[in-house]
């Protein structure tokens, strides 16, 4: 497709007044109490606001013509210099994007003004960096990569799980007759999951219906899906209905706004997130972490990639053993040519492959 090149870099930070972009503050920082306007709005401010955003949303809505919206929505992100990935269909639109809060504010404000965009939710993180180096902006089949489409074909403005706001989703967890369902990959759940969750062992989403039968047993049980931001749960929640799952649900905006509204109680390990950032805390009321090193079995919830790009596995590897192996996942790969240069991080940039 040709809305498939890459965009911006990463933005400047653009110093604004705090009362230009519609932040509310303590009183303690009201204008109006100190005498001098916003200058004195801003400053005490900036010591708790960390400078940019990172936004994460997505809306199951049809788009007419989605290569034209996307050539267009793509020129409006360079014209304001967010980085992140967005993903456009006939379905609707799915993404993260980052920015300084200006900039996300703005680009709140325009898919807001866009009816076709009525009701979306944009959940907001504070990040130190922008989570993204470029910008993409891509067209596809589909918002998030599915196998539920021609006669499998799932609509989730049809046809979806019942939808559970944080403090429902919290009060299921303590009911043992409730059975929470993972539908991320086996690498996401491996690394997070909500406690005593079935987590299927799946490399894909796309895999997901081939696991049907494995929990056929929970057709009369009371099922919450749950996934990072609810995209998924749509279509894997609608997917238990058609299948003759009798009590579906699905945990609204995912972990990621069960974690904002309740403190992410119960919910195991980190997140995994798809931005730079790669595993986040959610969990600030019992933490803990549950994955261990693929070298030595340390608790630990470093994700890698394997520093040789042609294996490139996405595995847990603690900061010891990431030295020690100089981002490897074996001996083996160390010793290959197309080794790439393990910088404690291991994540490496596309332009950086050896392969």
């Amino acid at each position: 497709m040709p809305v498939q090149r890459e965009g911006s870099k990463v933005p400047r930070l653009y110093r604004s007044s705090c009362c230009a972009i519609g932040i509310r503050l303590p009183l303690l920082f009201h204008p109006t109490l100190h005498g001098r306007g916003s200058a004195i709005f801003c400053l005490p401010l900036r010591r708790f606001m960390k400078p940019y955003q990172t936004l994460l949303f997505y809306k199951y809505t049809p788009i007419a013509n989605a290569e034209e919206f996307a050539q267009q929505h793509l020129a409006f992100c360079e014209r304001l210099g967010i980085v992140g990935r967005i993903i456009v269909s006939e379905e609707g639109l799915n993404g993260t994007i980052s920015g300084t809060v200006v900039q996300c504010k703005k680009y709140m404000d325009q898919v807001r003004s866009n009816p076709v965009f009525d009701g979306i939710e944009f959940k907001i993180d504070e990040v130190d960096t922008p989570s993204f180096e470029r910008l993409y902006v891509r067209v596809k089949p589909e918002i998030v990569h599915s196998s539920l489409r021609g006669i499998e074909m799932i609509d989730p403005n049809e046809t979806t799980g019942i939808h559970l706001k944080p403090h429902e989703v919290l009060a299921m967890l303590e009911d043992e007759e409730v059975v929470f369902l993972d539908v991320r990959s086996n690498y996401e759940s491996n690394v997070g999951r909500f406690k005593n969750a079935i987590a299927l062992d799946i490399d894909n989403f796309r895999d997901f219906p081939e696991k049907l039968k494995e929990i056929e047993n929970l057709k009369d049980k009371k099922v919450v899906t749950y996934c990072t931001g609810g995209i998924k749960c749509e279509k894997a929640s609608g997917y238990l209905v058609k299948n003759g799952f009798k009590n579906v649900y699905q945990v609204e905006g995912g972990v990621v706004k069960y974690a904002k509204e309740t403190g992410g109680k119960d919910f195991e390990g980190k997140l995994y997130v798809f931005d730079n950032r790669v595993v986040v805390d959610v969990n600030s009321v019992n933490p803990t972490i549950i994955s261990t090193c693929k070298i030595c079995g340390t608790p630990s919830a470093h994700m890698v990639n394997c520093a040789n790009s042609v294996c490139n596995e996405h595995f847990v590897l603690c900061e010891s053993c990431g030295w020690k192996m100089e981002g490897c996942c074996s001996k083996a790969c160390m010793k290959e040519p197309t080794k790439r240069t393990y910088d404690g991080t291991g994540h490496y940039q596309r332009e950086t492959t050896l392969a």
